[in-house]
């Protein structure tokens, strides 16, 4: 029963904000702030959806997220896929010493690296520029370290077939291991969709330009110095999480298929 009830607190805790975003993208200016507070104001202001392109350039900041978050999944599952699969299978000389310092660059937070990372953009000439936000992301040791994982409960069996066939180790990679690990690949790329979708603090700092602004970092602009339309804030932040749901609900099959049988059944 105790359980039940924190999980139904968890639960609230989780919902009540979002059902708050979209109740207040469609009030009024004047009701978001109406005392006693209620879900839905007089009249349901749909306008405050058409309102979002009013001031800001909302478009350009969703092309911008999508074209960023776009090559940043791509690549960044090719190249996690190919270094997982190259330090799970592949034997050479200092494999497991490599893999432990990749792996401890995990442990550096993000804010550390600003400040180099920014003097090597300034230096490239990509400041306000959005390969700016793409070149630091486009390898990872965390999806290198998720696809190891997957590659390791391979069977051996599948790897000595297609020595036996005469694949090469490339081939080998493309032809049955990157097939295989499709639900490995659906939920690594839910994780950098969601993480690239949402940044906020490498948009801020390599981005002055307003057309060149993220979604996250053009939300942020629209909150003024001495006013905000919250309605058409809140609408725009909802408009926002419709990929992170849309991604979301397409990958979820694959996040409950079996991993290490799934080369054995077909």
């Amino acid at each position: 029963m105790i359980l039940y009830i924190f999980l139904s607190l968890g639960a609230l805790i989780i919902i009540i904000p979002f059902v708050w975003m979209v109740s207040t993208s469609l009030k009024s200016i004047n009701e978001v702030f109406s005392y006693p507070p209620t879900l839905f104001g007089d009249t349901i202001r749909w306008d405050n959806y058409l309102r979002i392109a009013d001031r800001f350039p909302f478009g350009r900041f969703f092309l911008n997220s999508t074209i960023v978050t776009s090559v940043v999944v791509v690549v960044q599952l090719f190249t996690s896929s190919l270094a997982g699969y190259v330090f799970a299978r592949l034997r050479f000389r200092f494999r497991d010493i490599l893999f432990l310092v990749y792996l401890a660059t995990m442990m550096i937070p993000i804010h550390v690296t600003l400040i180099p990372v920014f003097i090597i953009m300034r230096s490239l000439g990509l400041i306000d520029k959005l390969p700016a936000l793409m070149l630091t992301e486009l390898a990872t040791a965390f999806g290198t370290f998720l696809m190891r994982q997957f590659y390791l409960s391979i069977p051996d069996s599948l790897e000595d077939a297609a020595k036996i066939d005469g694949c090469n180790p490339f081939t080998t990679y493309w032809r049955i291991f990157l097939p295989l690990s499709k639900p490995a690949l659906a939920t690594l790329g839910v994780f950098i969709f969601m993480g690239m979708w949402n940044d906020f603090i490498r948009p801020l700092i390599f981005i002055n330009s307003v057309e060149n602004m993220t979604l996250t970092l053009g939300l942020a602009n629209m909150q003024g110095l001495y006013s905000t339309d919250w309605p058409v804030l809140m609408a725009g932040a909802f408009i926002s999480m419709i990929p992170i749901l849309v991604v979301f609900l397409f990958a979820q099959d694959y996040f409950v298929r079996s991993i290490t049988l799934t080369g054995l059944k077909e």
